[in-house]
């Protein structure tokens, strides 16, 4: 448990610190954020704010581990080092999105195509290593079978597992990186579900099926209190960050920041057997996400009609008058009732077994 108070304290210091060191070193070099012409025409006063504050995460997250592992003298285990190589190399991708766009002014980063080979290459590398990385106890860090609490009786073959892993991966990804369009909205619901996270690890290290005297009830999550240290790190990291992001943001995590953080949310999901509930963990996102589905769809299905006056769903609410802070709080009311319910069931089912 000290390892993961550790961890928390140093991301939060991490990013209260290094935010502030890469807002000067990014308004002198003059690596700004592009603003859309087609979006809400409050946001053009946003342009020129610095961007790529998902790296100053992404380096606190990793550094709070390290000096966590290194107080506490215990190793390394494989499902957070897995953990932590999705979660680096998908900012990298994020990375190199956020500099072509600052570095030649344009709006278009990396190629879709580019980006995608990208996603599925740290994601396949992932997926592999995950699967087949055993312990002395036979366990590795994902199983076949899909899960809502813990594993249900619904296995794949080694192939579908891949593709559910990268599936997984894509679209937390990219559901974190719609919602990531307001001051501080993206920021704080990671915060909320990382912070699940944390709890989810410590009740299932401490209830874990390796222990002398398991329960019943116990888990067999390879790993568990390491996770929670990775979990604990990653949300002061980006409390910290929301020192900075929270509106008037002066800084944006970017794509390095929004593709690294879905990522590692889907890599949680697959390593503590939560997958299916992380569509409750992570509602907000997966709202957002929807709205952007439902209106690209209507668009084509009815000859160019939109359900919401402009898509993702927040900016929905800013066409229709309401202030960009008064759309972020409420949002992320919503975002700490999913994450309230999603432990609710995580430890409804502990108790009553309903699942």
């Amino acid at each position: 448990m000290l390892a993961v108070l550790i961890a928390g304290v140093v991301g939060l210091v991490g990013t209260l610190v290094g935010t502030r060191f890469a807002i000067a070193v990014l308004v002198k070099k003059g690596y700004g954020q592009l603003i859309r012409d087609d979006g809400p025409t409050s946001h053009h006063v946003k342009r020129g704010t610095p961007t790529m504050g998902g790296l100053v995460i992404i380096i606190s997250t990793v550094l709070g581990y390290a000096i966590a592992k290194l107080v506490t003298g215990y190793e390394p285990s494989a499902s957070a080092i897995l953990l932590l190589f999705l979660f680096v190399g998908l900012g990298v991708i994020g990375f190199l999105d956020d500099w072509i766009k600052v570095a030649k002014q344009r709006n278009l980063g990396l190629r879709s195509k580019a980006k995608m080979i990208g996603q599925i290459l740290v994601g396949l590398v992932f997926a592999v290593l995950a699967i087949g990385w055993e312990n002395d106890n036979g366990q590795t860090p994902i199983t076949h079978a899909i899960s809502f609490t813990r594993d249900l009786s619904w296995e794949l073959p080694t192939v579908l597992l891949i593709v559910w892993v990268l599936l997984m991966i894509a679209g937390a990804s990219n559901g974190v990186n719609l919602t990531d369009g307001l001051d501080g909205l993206a920021t704080g619901a990671a915060v909320m579900v990382f912070g699940a996270f944390v709890l989810i690890n410590v009740w299932q290290s401490n209830q874990s099926c390796f222990l002398l005297d398991p329960g019943p009830k116990c888990y067999e999550v390879r790993d568990p209190l390491d996770l929670a240290v990775v979990a604990s790190a990653v949300t002061g990291a980006c409390f910290g960050f929301l020192w900075w992001n929270a509106s008037p943001a002066k800084i944006f995590m970017g794509d390095t920041g929004s593709l690294s953080l879905g990522g590692l949310m889907a890599g949680f999901a697959l390593m503590t057997r939560t997958e299916l509930l992380l569509i409750v963990l992570g509602g907000l996102f997966v709202i957002i996400t929807f709205s952007v589905i439902l209106q690209v769809g209507y668009f084509k299905i009815s000859g160019g009609k939109r359900i919401f006056r402009m898509a993702p769903l927040q900016h929905h609410f800013e066409l229709k008058g309401w202030a960009e802070i008064t759309i972020v709080v409420r949002f992320w009311i919503i975002s700490g009732i999913c994450v309230i319910s999603g432990i609710g069931l995580f430890y409804w089912e502990w108790v009553v077994g309903a699942f």
